[in-house]
């Protein structure tokens, strides 16, 4: 068990606590496995009715821990033993309601993540970020399909290409973000939302999220991101832009043509 995952059952509702605030919570193997386990359990347990996300501190969740996605790059691992593509698929077909909280910063996989959240509750002056090219990589969780469809094309490329945040106030006027609260009312706002949806007919719930939710476009989605994702890994831009974090300097990409 994860001691970076706090699990805690609060009614009929799950909640699964990013608990790593020295590292600005990011995002282990180890992490996702636990968090995916949880979510299967979630997914079969008639106890539990809805699920929550939550960050301890200061961050939501600044992404995938970049170490796993160094060791890839540089041959050490396998792509496919990256934690995150379970946790996507998992996020893609759970059924039931998702409610995220986040009360602060939200990087890489912890803004696309949120895609595929039902209720989302953000601090007014959260940041969301997605540097995929910075670290010459595509969008995943299928946010690819799911972002420009929420925020536009423009706006989405400034994420995916441009890095720009997209701060809690323009998430929820863009329908990325349920509603923008002052930071110390997420967390409260996002379970109230939970025991509410706790108290509904699972079967509506259920049937709503199917209509909602194009399934086969976002799980080709998924499919599409992961392959360009892995093989872009293990190209030198990746390389220099993963060289470059560990030695505290600006990747040259200009060099590499």
């Amino acid at each position: 068990m994860s001691q970076h995952i706090r699990v805690e059952q609060d009614g009929a509702v799950l909640v699964l606590t990013f608990n790593r605030p020295d590292k600005k919570n990011a995002l282990t193997n180890e992490m996702y496995g636990m968090l995916v386990r949880e979510m299967v359990r979630a997914a079969t347990d008639p106890a539990i009715r809805a699920l929550a996300f939550a960050g301890e501190g200061d961050m939501f969740t600044s992404g995938n821990d970049l170490a796993d996605f160094s060791e890839i790059a540089s041959g050490a691992k396998p792509a496919d033993t990256l934690g995150a593509y379970p946790f996507i698929k998992a996020l893609a077909q759970f059924e039931k309601p998702l409610v995220a909280a986040v009360q602060g910063n939200a990087v890489g996989i912890g803004m696309t993540m949120l895609l595929h959240c039902d209720a989302v509750y953000i601090a007014e002056g959260a940041k969301l970020t997605a540097p995929f090219a910075d670290l010459a990589l595509v969008p995943e969780a299928a946010s690819s399909l799911l972002l420009p469809a929420c925020a536009g094309h423009a706006r989405a490329y400034a994420v995916f290409a441009l890095s720009e945040p997209i701060d809690g106030r323009t998430a929820a006027q863009i329908g990325l973000a349920t509603a923008a609260l002052p930071a110390a009312e997420v967390k409260a706002r996002a379970l109230e939302a939970a025991h509410r949806l706790a108290l509904k007919p699972a079967g509506a719930l259920k049937a709503i999220k199917k209509l909602m939710r194009d399934a086969a476009a976002i799980n080709d989605a998924i499919e599409q991101e992961t392959k360009l994702f892995a093989e872009r890994l293990k190209t030198p831009e990746a390389a220099e832009a993963f060289n470059a974090f560990r030695e505290k300097r600006k990747p040259d990409f200009g060099k590499l043509g």
